[in-house]
Protein backbone atom coordinates (compact mmCIF):
# COMPACT_ATOMS: atom_id res chain seq x y z
CA UNK A 1 0.00 0.00 0.00
CA UNK A 2 3.19 2.56 -0.06
CA UNK A 3 2.30 3.89 -3.59
CA UNK A 4 -0.80 4.93 -1.75
CA UNK A 5 0.40 7.58 0.67
CA UNK A 6 0.50 10.88 -0.96
CA UNK A 7 3.05 13.25 -0.43
CA UNK A 8 0.77 15.42 2.51
CA UNK A 9 1.15 12.11 4.24
CA UNK A 10 -2.65 10.49 3.43
CA UNK A 11 -4.08 7.12 2.70
CA UNK A 12 -7.51 6.09 1.00
CA UNK A 13 -9.31 3.84 2.82
CA UNK A 14 -11.41 1.66 0.81
CA UNK A 15 -14.85 3.88 0.76
CA UNK A 16 -12.43 6.62 -0.63
CA UNK A 17 -12.18 8.91 2.68
CA UNK A 18 -8.75 9.92 3.09
CA UNK A 19 -6.96 9.24 6.27
CA UNK A 20 -4.12 10.71 7.72
CA UNK A 21 -0.89 8.60 7.72
CA UNK A 22 0.15 8.82 10.96
CA UNK A 23 -1.67 9.16 13.80
CA UNK A 24 -1.39 10.60 17.91
CA UNK A 25 -2.19 7.86 20.13
CA UNK A 26 -3.49 8.69 23.53
CA UNK A 27 -3.26 5.19 24.89
CA UNK A 28 -2.21 5.42 28.29
CA UNK A 29 -2.24 9.04 28.49
CA UNK A 30 -4.19 10.37 31.70
CA UNK A 31 -7.53 12.20 31.10
CA UNK A 32 -7.48 15.73 32.10
CA UNK A 33 -4.85 18.12 31.81
CA UNK A 34 -1.98 16.18 30.78
CA UNK A 35 -4.27 14.71 28.09
CA UNK A 36 -5.70 17.81 27.20
CA UNK A 37 -2.58 19.26 26.81
CA UNK A 38 -0.83 16.51 25.40
CA UNK A 39 -3.21 16.70 22.24
CA UNK A 40 -3.35 20.06 22.24
CA UNK A 41 0.48 20.31 21.44
CA UNK A 42 -0.06 17.65 18.69
CA UNK A 43 -2.32 19.20 16.77
CA UNK A 44 -0.07 22.30 16.70
CA UNK A 45 2.74 20.86 15.70
CA UNK A 46 0.71 19.56 12.41
CA UNK A 47 -1.12 16.36 13.64
CA UNK A 48 -4.31 15.96 12.67
CA UNK A 49 -5.31 12.20 13.14
CA UNK A 50 -6.08 11.82 16.66
CA UNK A 51 -6.82 8.06 18.26
CA UNK A 52 -8.36 7.46 21.58
CA UNK A 53 -11.09 4.73 22.91
CA UNK A 54 -13.87 4.16 25.54
CA UNK A 55 -11.08 2.00 27.41
CA UNK A 56 -8.98 4.55 27.50
CA UNK A 57 -10.93 6.95 29.51
CA UNK A 58 -9.54 10.16 27.96
CA UNK A 59 -12.52 10.79 25.18
CA UNK A 60 -13.52 13.75 26.76
CA UNK A 61 -9.78 15.39 26.80
CA UNK A 62 -9.40 14.61 23.03
CA UNK A 63 -12.68 16.93 22.95
CA UNK A 64 -11.40 19.50 24.70
CA UNK A 65 -7.90 19.74 23.28
CA UNK A 66 -9.88 19.67 20.00
CA UNK A 67 -11.60 22.90 20.46
CA UNK A 68 -9.00 24.46 22.72
CA UNK A 69 -6.62 23.89 19.75
CA UNK A 70 -8.96 26.14 17.30
CA UNK A 71 -8.15 23.47 14.42
CA UNK A 72 -11.29 23.17 12.36
CA UNK A 73 -13.58 20.27 13.53
CA UNK A 74 -13.60 19.25 9.94
CA UNK A 75 -9.72 18.99 9.59
CA UNK A 76 -9.28 16.78 12.24
CA UNK A 77 -9.52 13.14 12.14
CA UNK A 78 -10.66 11.25 15.47
CA UNK A 79 -10.78 7.88 16.49
CA UNK A 80 -12.55 6.13 19.04
CA UNK A 81 -13.68 2.39 20.11
CA UNK A 82 -16.18 0.05 21.41
CA UNK A 83 -15.07 -0.96 24.47
CA UNK A 84 -15.03 -5.17 25.40
CA UNK A 85 -17.88 -5.07 27.98
CA UNK A 86 -20.31 -3.64 24.95
CA UNK A 87 -21.75 -6.17 22.69
CA UNK A 88 -24.73 -6.20 21.18
CA UNK A 89 -26.91 -3.55 17.87
CA UNK A 90 -29.00 -1.25 20.73
CA UNK A 91 -25.73 -1.20 22.99
CA UNK A 92 -23.11 -0.27 20.63
CA UNK A 93 -26.13 2.41 19.31
CA UNK A 94 -25.46 3.74 22.70
CA UNK A 95 -22.37 3.44 23.12
CA UNK A 96 -20.99 5.58 20.33
CA UNK A 97 -23.22 8.05 21.07
CA UNK A 98 -21.64 8.68 24.50
CA UNK A 99 -18.70 8.87 22.52
CA UNK A 100 -19.76 11.52 20.66
CA UNK A 101 -21.43 12.86 23.10
CA UNK A 102 -17.46 13.12 25.07
CA UNK A 103 -15.93 14.39 22.67
CA UNK A 104 -18.39 17.02 21.90
CA UNK A 105 -18.94 16.00 18.00
CA UNK A 106 -22.00 15.12 15.57
CA UNK A 107 -19.61 12.58 14.28
CA UNK A 108 -16.32 10.23 14.05
CA UNK A 109 -14.03 9.48 11.38
CA UNK A 110 -13.25 6.32 12.05
CA UNK A 111 -14.46 3.77 15.00
CA UNK A 112 -13.42 0.15 15.62
CA UNK A 113 -14.33 -2.85 17.29
CA UNK A 114 -11.62 -2.69 20.25
CA UNK A 115 -10.78 -6.40 20.89
CA UNK A 116 -12.59 -9.62 18.99
CA UNK A 117 -12.74 -11.85 21.62
CA UNK A 118 -12.99 -10.13 24.92
CA UNK A 119 -13.55 -12.68 28.21
CA UNK A 120 -17.43 -11.30 28.69
CA UNK A 121 -18.42 -12.74 25.11
CA UNK A 122 -15.88 -15.32 24.29
CA UNK A 123 -18.63 -18.47 24.33
CA UNK A 124 -20.32 -15.89 21.56
CA UNK A 125 -17.85 -13.86 20.28
CA UNK A 126 -19.01 -14.32 16.35
CA UNK A 127 -22.70 -13.26 17.47
CA UNK A 128 -21.40 -10.42 19.59
CA UNK A 129 -19.18 -8.86 17.02
CA UNK A 130 -22.02 -9.15 14.53
CA UNK A 131 -24.35 -7.80 16.45
CA UNK A 132 -22.54 -4.69 17.20
CA UNK A 133 -20.84 -4.70 13.42
CA UNK A 134 -24.46 -4.34 12.21
CA UNK A 135 -24.78 -0.91 14.53
CA UNK A 136 -21.94 0.53 13.55
CA UNK A 137 -22.99 -0.28 9.46
CA UNK A 138 -26.30 1.56 10.70
CA UNK A 139 -24.44 4.68 12.17
CA UNK A 140 -22.37 4.50 9.18
CA UNK A 141 -24.43 4.71 6.95
CA UNK A 142 -26.65 7.39 8.57
CA UNK A 143 -23.24 9.49 8.88
CA UNK A 144 -22.24 9.44 12.29
CA UNK A 145 -19.49 7.20 11.50
CA UNK A 146 -17.30 8.24 8.46
CA UNK A 147 -15.65 5.00 8.81
CA UNK A 148 -15.72 1.91 10.96
CA UNK A 149 -13.34 -0.85 11.36
CA UNK A 150 -11.83 -3.15 13.60
CA UNK A 151 -8.84 -3.86 16.39
CA UNK A 152 -6.84 -6.94 16.98
CA UNK A 153 -8.40 -9.14 14.61
CA UNK A 154 -6.79 -11.92 12.95
CA UNK A 155 -7.96 -13.45 9.32
CA UNK A 156 -10.44 -15.87 11.63
CA UNK A 157 -12.23 -13.56 13.05
CA UNK A 158 -12.39 -11.08 9.94
CA UNK A 159 -13.64 -14.09 8.13
CA UNK A 160 -16.31 -14.52 10.38
CA UNK A 161 -17.59 -10.97 10.42
CA UNK A 162 -17.58 -10.87 6.72
CA UNK A 163 -20.18 -13.62 7.01
CA UNK A 164 -22.93 -11.50 7.73
CA UNK A 165 -21.44 -7.80 7.21
CA UNK A 166 -23.11 -5.79 4.26
CA UNK A 167 -20.41 -3.15 4.99
CA UNK A 168 -16.30 -4.14 4.66
CA UNK A 169 -13.96 -2.88 7.77
CA UNK A 170 -11.77 0.14 6.29
CA UNK A 171 -9.55 -0.21 9.20
CA UNK A 172 -7.02 -3.22 11.13
CA UNK A 173 -5.39 -1.72 13.96
CA UNK A 174 -3.13 -4.25 14.97
CA UNK A 175 0.22 -4.10 17.43
CA UNK A 176 3.35 -3.72 15.55
CA UNK A 177 6.75 -2.12 14.88
CA UNK A 178 10.07 -3.21 13.69
CA UNK A 179 10.51 -6.75 13.87
CA UNK A 180 7.38 -7.85 15.08
CA UNK A 181 5.13 -8.29 11.67
CA UNK A 182 2.33 -10.33 11.75
CA UNK A 183 2.45 -10.85 8.27
CA UNK A 184 -0.33 -13.16 8.26
CA UNK A 185 -3.03 -10.86 8.81
CA UNK A 186 -1.08 -7.95 7.31
CA UNK A 187 -1.51 -9.96 3.99
CA UNK A 188 -4.87 -10.90 4.56
CA UNK A 189 -6.01 -7.36 5.23
CA UNK A 190 -4.00 -6.43 1.98
CA UNK A 191 -5.61 -8.56 0.20
CA UNK A 192 -8.60 -7.30 1.28
CA UNK A 193 -7.67 -3.51 1.12
CA UNK A 194 -8.37 -3.55 4.51
CA UNK A 195 -5.59 -0.47 6.40
CA UNK A 196 -3.34 -1.67 8.51
CA UNK A 197 -3.16 0.27 11.68
CA UNK A 198 0.31 0.02 13.81
CA UNK A 199 -0.22 0.89 17.39
CA UNK A 200 2.69 0.30 19.73
CA UNK A 201 4.86 1.09 16.76
CA UNK A 202 7.78 1.95 18.87
CA UNK A 203 7.72 -1.12 20.59
CA UNK A 204 8.15 -1.23 24.26
CA UNK A 205 10.98 0.74 24.42
CA UNK A 206 13.86 -1.78 23.11
CA UNK A 207 14.39 -0.66 20.07
CA UNK A 208 15.80 2.54 21.68
CA UNK A 209 18.64 -0.01 22.92
CA UNK A 210 19.23 -1.73 19.39
CA UNK A 211 23.01 -1.03 17.35
CA UNK A 212 21.59 -1.52 14.37
CA UNK A 213 18.82 1.17 14.61
CA UNK A 214 21.34 3.48 16.65
CA UNK A 215 23.45 2.77 13.66
CA UNK A 216 20.69 3.58 10.94
CA UNK A 217 19.75 6.61 13.09
CA UNK A 218 23.03 7.82 12.79
CA UNK A 219 23.56 6.92 8.88
CA UNK A 220 19.76 9.46 7.99
CA UNK A 221 20.94 12.03 11.12
CA UNK A 222 17.35 11.19 12.51
CA UNK A 223 16.42 9.26 16.05
CA UNK A 224 15.49 5.94 16.37
CA UNK A 225 12.01 6.52 16.75
CA UNK A 226 12.10 8.85 13.36
CA UNK A 227 13.62 5.26 11.51
CA UNK A 228 11.23 3.70 13.53
CA UNK A 229 8.24 5.32 11.92
CA UNK A 230 9.26 6.04 8.31
CA UNK A 231 10.03 2.33 8.48
CA UNK A 232 6.34 2.07 9.07
CA UNK A 233 5.08 4.50 6.73
CA UNK A 234 6.91 2.86 3.95
CA UNK A 235 5.71 -0.36 4.69
CA UNK A 236 1.83 0.88 4.04
CA UNK A 237 1.11 0.69 7.51
CA UNK A 238 -0.22 3.88 9.29
CA UNK A 239 1.65 4.35 13.01
CA UNK A 240 0.27 5.90 16.09
CA UNK A 241 2.77 7.14 18.37
CA UNK A 242 2.60 8.32 21.85
CA UNK A 243 4.42 10.46 23.88
CA UNK A 244 3.24 13.73 26.68
CA UNK A 245 6.59 15.25 25.99
CA UNK A 246 6.79 18.23 23.47
CA UNK A 247 10.06 17.56 22.14
CA UNK A 248 9.11 14.10 21.52
CA UNK A 249 5.60 14.73 20.23
CA UNK A 250 7.36 16.88 17.85
CA UNK A 251 10.19 14.18 16.58
CA UNK A 252 7.43 11.88 16.03
CA UNK A 253 5.61 13.99 13.81
CA UNK A 254 9.01 14.74 11.82
CA UNK A 255 9.17 11.53 9.27
CA UNK A 256 7.80 12.70 6.02
CA UNK A 257 10.86 14.37 4.80
CA UNK A 258 13.36 11.65 4.06
CA UNK A 259 13.06 8.31 2.56
CA UNK A 260 15.10 4.86 4.19
CA UNK A 261 16.56 2.58 1.17
CA UNK A 262 15.40 -0.99 0.19
CA UNK A 263 18.26 -2.64 2.00
CA UNK A 264 17.85 -0.72 5.09
CA UNK A 265 13.96 -1.18 5.44
CA UNK A 266 15.38 -4.94 5.20
CA UNK A 267 17.82 -4.91 8.12
CA UNK A 268 15.24 -2.65 10.31
CA UNK A 269 12.29 -5.74 9.52
CA UNK A 270 14.41 -7.90 11.38
CA UNK A 271 15.11 -6.34 14.07
CA UNK A 272 14.41 -8.49 16.68
CA UNK A 273 12.79 -8.69 20.77
CA UNK A 274 10.84 -5.63 20.27
CA UNK A 275 8.02 -7.23 22.31
CA UNK A 276 7.64 -10.26 24.64
CA UNK A 277 5.66 -12.15 22.45
CA UNK A 278 2.75 -12.47 19.88
CA UNK A 279 -0.61 -10.76 21.09
CA UNK A 280 -3.23 -13.63 21.57
CA UNK A 281 -6.46 -11.90 21.19
CA UNK A 282 -8.48 -15.09 21.90
CA UNK A 283 -6.54 -15.58 25.38
CA UNK A 284 -6.90 -11.93 26.16
CA UNK A 285 -7.98 -11.96 30.11
CA UNK A 286 -10.21 -8.92 29.45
Amino acid sequence: MEDNMNKQGYYDLNNDLSIPSLAFGTWQVEDGKEAVTAIKEALRVGYRHIDTAMMYGNEESVGKAVKLSKVPREDIFITSKLANLIRGYDETIKAVNKSLEKVGTDYLDLYLIHWPNPVKYRQEWKKANAESWRALEDLYKAGKLRSIGISNFEPHHIDALLETATVKPMVNQIRLCPGEEPMETIQYCKDKNILIEAYSPLGKGRIFEDEVLKGLADKYNKTISQISLRWSLQKGYLPLPKSVTPSRIKENFEVFDFTISPEDMDIISKVENCFDGPIMPDETGF
